[in-house]
């Protein structure tokens, strides 16, 4: 039979995506047929799952961990966070509904059955699945309903590893205290505990892990050290945009104002990799940096909404600036749309605000409509004759003179536009710049000429780094017995 294994944290943040990647590497370099599992994500970094349909990008990279086709049903609930309507609930990969936190609470049980069978589904024809919790299962006032934590592994009955994260301190009593306030039916799915994020010397911990023991009585399947290669993986949550570091000496520096429901981030992770850029998050109460040689505004769950907090904060007066500079712009998504002269929502999808002027920085309007495009694609720059591959996610249909100078194409189709002059552009394909062609390209523009990066080969290279070191510390008992 299928065997599983479910990897809930003490609290949000403690590294478990990582980890289930790690795992997932570790054993398909095994020969294991392996699979990750999230049943609920709660992230606007949505990848477009090989089966049609959008799952979080977390589960995306743990699949291409695996080695396994990606699946809707490797993330059956996602919620993507927007303004004045909550959250779009996206489930089994199609948009479901949308709910504000308390009423989304009430709608759980709803989305229990699609998560049963999801979990199902992924089980079949496969050695192990590696269920990823969300959040902590000691936040007992969420336990009623619950399909992320403990609601999930009790229905289903899939045991539990703990993760705890010594960096951040208050590790034995996060571990000791979810022990305590657990009710007794979910105290007993638990088999063990991880420690993850550990710097220093290990001797020290020993009578950590000796008390931790006492108190619980759990296992510890080891103490996992500070991943140096999880820095080169894709971010899922945005909270690591409040630590990526900034200020470099780079050659060229590339401004991206971090937007407050910002979607998809993890576009810039190729142009964060160059060692000639200095990539620079533009956060709230930052003016953008006049010595930016290119803006690029990212996607957005929000586009009303956050062109509006984008003049809050006078951005716009900043990129106005830019861009009368002579400097480059680039829109991506929400982002494109937002370069245009206006964006309406006639149907109220977005919320109450019906019409928005954009930046007017390309001629073109967007008008949202009800019907979401979701699609892995094959695509072109034709800006600069260079092969993209990527996919799109979107509400709204754009229109304008500029868009009859399309700056690429997907899958045959025009998309995207480009001004007169060449330098503001606008695309609704994400995952451009994972293009090593078209990352080169646009780099000598600014004249970089040096050697690029295999973008993927090196994230393929940090998912075997991350799973050598599992390996090195982990229970080797405790792995063996997940597939035998």
């Amino acid at each position: 039979m299928t065997k599983a294994i479910m990897l809930q944290g003490t609290g949000s943040d403690v590294g478990k995506t990582v980890l289930v990647a790690g795992l997932c590497r570790l054993f398909a370099n095994r020969g294991v047929r392996v699979r990750p599992f999230k049943p609920q994500n709660m992230s606007n970094n949505a990848a477009v799952a090989e089966d049609g349909g959008e799952i979080g990008r977390a589960q995306w990279l743990q699949s291409l961990a695996a080695r396994v086709p990606s699946s809707v049903h490797m993330n059956p609930v996602l919620l993507k966070p927007q303004s004045e309507t909550g959250s779009q609930i996206i489930v089994q990969g199609k948009v479901w509904g949308q709910a504000k936190g308390r009423d989304y609470q009430a709608l759980k049980p709803q989305l229990l059955g699609a998560v049963l069978q999801s979990f199902a589904t992924m089980r079949a024809g496969t050695d192990l699945v590696i269920v990823e919790g969300a959040g902590s299962p000691a936040e007992i006032n969420l336990r009623k309903g619950d399909i992320a934590n403990m609601g999930f592994a009790t229905r289903a009955n899939v045991p539990v590893v703990l993760v705890g994260d010594i960096d951040r301190g208050g590790v034995i009593a996060s571990l000791v205290g979810t022990h305590h306030i657990l009710p007794d039916e979910d105290r007993r799915m638990i088999r063990g505990y991880l420690i993850n994020k550990f710097r220093g010397d290990l001797s020290l911990f020993g009578e950590g892990v000796d008390a931790i023991g006492g108190f619980t009585g759990w296992p510890c399947y080891g103490v996992v050290p500070w991943l140096k290669a999880a820095s080169r993986l894709p971010a899922e949550d945005s909270v690591v945009l409040e630590r990526l570091a900034r200020g470099s000496d780079a050659a060229l520096k590339i401004a991206v104002p971090v937007l407050p429901r910002i979607a998809n981030f993890d576009d810039f992770d190729p142009l964060r990799a160059e060692p000639d850029v200095d990539l620079v998050f533009v956060r709230a109460g930052e003016q953008i940096p006049a010595d930016a040689g290119l803006v690029v505004l990212p996607g957005s769950k929000s586009t009303i909404g956050d062109l509006m907090d984008l003049r809050a904060q006078g951005w716009d007066k900043d990129i106005a600036a830019h861009a009368h500079r002579g400097g480059r712009v680039i829109g991506i998504c929400g982002g494109y749309q937002m370069l245009g002269r206006m964006v309406h929502d006639p149907l109220g999808i977005e919320g109450s605000v019906t019409d928005m002027p954009g930046l007017g920085l390309l001629d073109i309007e967007t008008e949202m409509a009800p019907e979401k495009t979701v699609r892995n694609s094959v695509a072109f720059s034709r800006e600069y004759n260079a092969p993209l591959s990527g996919y799109e996610i979107h509400l709204g249909v754009t229109r304008g003179t500029d868009c009859e100078r399309p700056s690429t194409t997907i899958d045959g189709r025009p998309d995207g536009a480009l001004s007169s002059d060449g330098l503001i552009m606008g695309t609704y394909l994400h995952g451009l710049f994972t293009s090593d062609a078209y990352r080169a390209k646009l780099l000598a523009s600014f004249g970089l000429t040096g050697e690029r990066l295999d973008y993927r080969a090196g994230v393929e290279a940090a998912l075997d780094e991350i799973a050598a070191e599992l390996e090195a510390v982990l229970d080797p008992a405790w792995l063996d017995s997940l597939v035998h």
